[in-house]
């Protein structure tokens, strides 16, 4: 459940993050296509490329999808990135290069780390028939472990915590919250988590050193005040140690957060790297079918190979 970032969801070339001291500041999101579905992308945009080093939000769904017609994602390569991958309603199939053949289900988290290269598929569960919803998001990875060898978690478990005066209910995917820590493998100071909010105002405690921003799932959250609908990101800059969320009928949101991210990023189709060159090169191993670099996947579905990049057209 992953890209592609191209050049209709913003210039490739650019890097920059935008002010990371905004009070506020409400984007909307930009339709995709991902396989056969229709996704609501809230980054990158153009004002707002980063959220500490999350790179990629997308909403999908919900959609209704049957034991053999899922997603239908056919195998794709990475580098320089993780994927986080995050269900609300339904089952899909991941397949990668490792070897990993993993079921997801609601509450389950996949985090796939790409490093050097790595490639994978989203497919139907054979078993599987009814909606599907979820949010599939990618985090850069630092100068670290970018060029190092791929991997793959599932956690079948998360932690949970109540938040304000048990107003809402936070599953930390990534990094802590109020105390919550997950399991997760983390290269970069930063947070996801899942928040379900009931009726009323729940004051979300915040790392003062981050920057954060709310991703309305459903329903509609007045955050500091300014409403905030399904699909719009809501970013908030650094220096903040609390944020209120107010709903008037339960709602769910995504809480995005990190140091900013120090590096210029370049991301087109589904590499994440610092320079066209590195996008270039990388790009022509797949196309070239290097299982060196990427791997076969063992999938029913016929590998996606796009034209190059716009720089590397003759």
């Amino acid at each position: 459940m992953s890209g592609p970032v191209t050049t209709e969801d913003e210039a490739p070339a650019e890097g920059g993050c935008g002010d990371t001291h905004r009070e506020l500041e409400v984007t909307d999101p930009h339709e995709a296509q991902v396989g056969r579905f229709r996704v609501r992308r809230a980054l990158p945009r153009r004002a707002r490329r980063t959220v500490g080093s999350w790179c990629f939000v997308d909403l999908m769904g919900p959609a209704e999808v049957t034991a053999d017609r899922g997603l239908d994602v056919p195998p794709h390569p990475h580098i320089g990135l993780q994927t986080v991958t995050w269900l609300i309603a339904g089952e899909g199939l991941h397949r990668d290069s490792l070897g990993t053949e993993q079921v997801l289900a609601p509450g389950q988290l996949n985090l796939m780390s790409a490093g050097r290269g790595i490639a994978h598929s989203e497919e139907a569960t054979g078993r599987y028939a009814g909606p599907l919803q979820g949010v599939q998001l990618w985090v850069a990875q630092p100068e670290v472990t970018r060029h190092g060898e791929p991997a793959f978690e599932h956690h079948a478990e998360l932690p949970q915590v109540e938040l304000g005066s048990a107003t809402a209910t936070a599953t930390v995917l990534v990094g802590e919250l109020a105390g919550a820590a997950s399991p997760a493998r983390r290269d970069t100071d930063h947070l996801g988590a899942d928040l379900q909010l009931r009726p009323g105002t729940t004051v979300v405690p915040l790392e003062q050193a981050h920057e954060h921003a709310v991703l309305v799932v459903d329903g509609a959250v007045e955050v500091a005040g300014t409403a905030v609908h399904a699909g719009q990101l809501a970013y908030v800059g650094v220096g903040h140690d609390e944020l209120p969320l107010s709903v008037h009928e339960p709602a769910r949101v995504m809480l995005l957060g990190g140091v900013p991210f120090p590096d210029r990023l370049v991301m087109w189709w589904n590499y994440v790297a610092r320079s066209q060159d590195e996008v270039t090169e990388a790009h022509r191993a797949w196309a070239s079918g290097d299982e060196q670099r990427f791997g076969p996947v063992a999938s029913p579905l016929a590998r996606t190979v796009p034209d190059p990049p716009p720089w590397d057209r003759g």
